[in-house]
């Protein structure tokens, strides 16, 4: 009998079982080479955590991916998860393509660690998250860039109040598109960033109102979003496919208070913080030795590090899935907001 019909059905094996001090056993599904390379390289290369298969829907390319790092390579994932039975599954695939992986995993009662954005469809999302409670089962996505120094530094200031009463909150992002064809892709799967983000630093999101341009023919490729926080706080989000990562910033993120202002340039590049009425801004760069701040893929390590214990511990991750839906459903009221031209209230 397998080792996944061997339990009880809803029944989750051990969160972490106990490997007498050997590295976690991770599997990783996808063979992407952008980020489903980086979460390969991730698990083979730290000391705590070892590298046990590769999982890919392509068996040529997949055999490659593994062959690379001297593991076993799969197609089907149950076979993987009986033959391995890893101690976490890392998912790292196409963006519309989440759901079904995602949801056999958790069947087989497996911790897991998701690529962003969780699902395109908020009833997905959902079922995912209850059958993964009703297994008291961890369940992890990667909003990695709550893992960046500005970032971190960002969420230090606002939790020490160093802002006073937050005001307004701007987030805006641009670059070229991927390769999901859903019409409002760049908003669920490149601005659940920013509205992850936004609630992060200023707390939940309860309205919001959009416009949107598909001019490029890439579906509703660059948006802007009003939004109002429940603290009564306002924002906007500026979102797009049709700019360019080559172009810097890239990426900026403002929140105002009534006691001073912060602002993060290029997720990673630089954090400032300028209390009000001075004239002197402290800035944070990182230094000339410092490549591991200075590096966004680093952002995935930390995250990584934060995660490994969490599930050690048996608590529950730093970043959970329920972050994911929770952007998924803020994004569901930005089309809302579009498709009906009004001002649409965040459930």
């Amino acid at each position: 009998m397998s080792a996944a019909a061997s339990r009880a059905p809803g029944v989750a094996p051990p969160r972490e079982p106990d490997r007498g001090g050997q590295p976690t056993r991770v599997a990783v599904v996808g063979t992407g080479a952008w980020w489903g390379l980086q979460h390969a390289n991730v698990f083979s290369s730290r000391p705590d955590t070892k590298l046990v298969a590769i999982v890919g829907r392509d068996p040529t390319r997949t055999a490659a991916r593994a062959h690379e790092y001297g593991v076993p390579a799969y197609v089907d994932i149950e076979e993987m998860l009986d033959r391995e039975c890893p101690d976490l599954v890392s998912l790292c695939l196409p963006n519309e393509g989440h759901f079904e992986p995602t949801l056999r995993v958790i069947r087989a009662g497996f911790p897991l660690l998701v690529e962003k954005p969780l699902v395109f469809r908020p009833e997905e999302g959902a079922m995912l998250l209850a059958e993964a409670q009703a297994r008291d089962l961890f369940f992890a996505i990667n909003f990695n860039h709550r893992y960046a120094q500005p970032v971190r530094m960002a969420r230090a200031a606002v939790d020490r109040g160093d802002l006073g009463q937050p005001v307004f909150a701007t987030w805006r992002f641009g670059g070229e598109p991927g390769s999901s064809a859903h019409p409002h892709a760049n908003l669920i799967e490149t601005q659940c960033h920013g509205l992850d983000m936004l609630e992060y630093l200023c707390g939940p999101v309860d309205s919001v109102m959009a416009q949107m341009t598909d001019v490029t023919g890439r579906g509703w490729s660059t948006l802007v979003v009003a939004l109002r926080f429940a603290s009564g706080a306002v924002g906007s989000l500026v979102g797009s496919y049709d700019s360019s990562y080559a172009y810097l910033p890239t990426h900026l993120v403002e929140v105002n208070g009534t006691a001073g202002r912060l602002v993060i340039e290029d997720t990673v590049r630089r954090f400032t913080f300028q209390a009000a009425g001075d004239e002197t801004a402290r800035v944070w760069q990182a230094g000339y030795f410092n490549d591991q701040d200075r590096d966004f893929h680093h952002t995935f390590d930390r995250h990584v590090d934060d995660l490994l214990d969490a599930l050690r511990q048996g608590r529950e991750p730093p970043v959970h899935a329920r972050a994911g839906q929770r952007a998924l459903v803020v994004a569901n009221a930005i089309i809302h907001s579009f498709e009906t031209g009004t001002r649409a209230t965040v459930g």
